[in-house]
Order: structure tokens, then sequence, then C-alpha cells
């Protein structure tokens, strides 16, 4: 596949003219096919938003983005942003006196990608969820840079997500027949986090789905080598016995 996972979702006809909010790499926002840079003073009120399920409260949105200060300053701070959103061309957050919210029919790339990945881990994933090639689990990095604490919480629980969706996608892969296809999305796994055992253990399953035990045994080796030189310990016997029960069973000693 020549798309990325984002491309590839938005892609979909269902989409098709849909405003975006894209916040992997952003915040960035796309009208009719049109990329528009969201204006400075107003990017983290349309990511608070974004990330808020339905409709956030206007005077805790307005607290949580600028606590320094009282709460009339913080008020008047969030009205410029409103301001300076329309006057970049977008209007994407509704408010009220009491609320805010996006406007009804944007999609938000990080809900798009989240909803990719539980689709997966339930097992509702239908084939074109497993049409999503190009993995480059940094380019799936929410807001790098951004150090606030409600953005460094959101973006550890979808990296954790992302890297679930991505051993059950290889898994998936492996069952199919695509092989090739299931190596590379796990070493995408593992190259997102190297200590992640259950990631290594997709990797080695999707060489021996392929016939592959020489190239199983060395990302075990590998994984051993990792885990003993940073954490001090050997790999979990879920792990040890499969790639020994399978060796042996596929190439029995003589």
């Amino acid at each position: 596949m020549s798309r990325d996972l984002i491309s590839s979702l938005l892609s979909r006809p269902n989409l098709a003219g849909v405003p975006a909010v894209l916040l992997f790499r952003g915040p960035h926002v796309m009208l009719d096919g049109v990329r528009l840079e969201v204006p400075d003073g107003s990017k983290r009120l349309l990511v608070f938003v974004a990330l808020s399920t339905g409709q956030v409260d206007r005077r805790f949105a307005a607290g949580s983005l600028w606590p320094v200060g009282n709460d009339d300053r913080a008020a008047g701070n969030l009205r410029s942003a409103l301001w300076r959103l329309r006057c970049g061309g977008i209007d994407l957050v509704e408010s009220d006196k009491r609320n805010l919210r996006l406007r009804p029919g944007t999609v938000v790339d990080v809900s798009l990608v989240c909803d990719w990945a539980a689709r997966l881990v339930d097992g509702s994933a239908a084939q074109a969820d497993l049409r999503v090639g190009n993995w480059h689990l940094d380019a799936l990095e929410l807001l790098p840079g951004w150090y606030d604490d409600w953005v460094i919480f959101e973006r550890e629980r979808i990296r954790q997500q992302l890297l679930h969706a991505l051993e059950i996608l290889s898994r998936r892969l492996a069952a199919a027949g695509r092989c090739a296809e299931a190596v590379a999305t796990a070493i995408s796994a593992v190259s997102a986090d190297p200590l992640r055992e259950s990631a290594h253990r997709v990797l080695i399953e999707a060489h021996l789905a392929e016939g592959n035990l020489a190239e199983g045994r060395r990302a075990y080796d590998r994984y051993r080598a990792i885990a003993r030189r940073e954490l001090g310990v050997e790999p979990g016997r879920e792990l040890t016995n499969l790639i020994g029960v399978r060796t042996a069973t596929l190439c029995p000693a003589t």
C-alpha cells in the first residue's frame, strides 16, 4: 500500500468533502481538500475541543487552557481564540454561553484512528481495515512538542491502543496468508517499543507463519539480548516456548 493509515481512512467514500481536524503532526485543518494552518493563539483551544468527547464546558476549557489569572481573563482569552479561528476561515467550533463543541459533521483524525484500532481489538474489523500500509508510528505521534498533562496522557493512551491494534493486525494478515505484510506490521510495533515483548512475539509468529524458522530464531535472539541488556531479565516462558516448540515441531532434531 502506498498510502498511510490516516490517508486511507480519510479517503473512504463516506468522508468525502467532510471537514477534518488533523492532530497527528498537527494541528491542521482540511476544508474542501485545502489544508489550513491554525492560528497560534487558537491551537490549544481547537485541540482541547477536538479531543473532548461531545461537548465541553466553556468555563472548564478556559480554566484548563489559561490557568494563570482570574476567570474573567481566561474567558476573554477563550473569546479571542474563537475569534482568531473564525478570522482564519476555520469556523469549526460552535459555542454558546455554557458549552463548546465541534461543528456537526467534522471528523478528527485521532477519532478515526482510535475507531480503526478499536475495530481490530474487538474483532469487528472489515477487510478494508486490513488495507493500510506504510506504517510509521512516529507519524502518528499526537502533537509532538506539546507537554500539557492532558496531551501527554492522551498521547500515551493512543500509543498503547495503536500498539495493540498493530499486533492484532499482524496476526490477521498472517492468518490471511499475507505474511510479508504481517512481518512489516510487526516490525513497526517492535520499532515503536523495542522492549515490548508482545510485539516481538507477534513478529516471531509472522516469521514462523511464513516458514522462516531462522528469521524467527534471529528475532528471538535479538529480543533476548535487548531484554538482558536493558531489563536484566530473560524473555517470558510463552515466548521461549513459542520458538522452542515451533522449531522442534517443524525441524525435529535428528
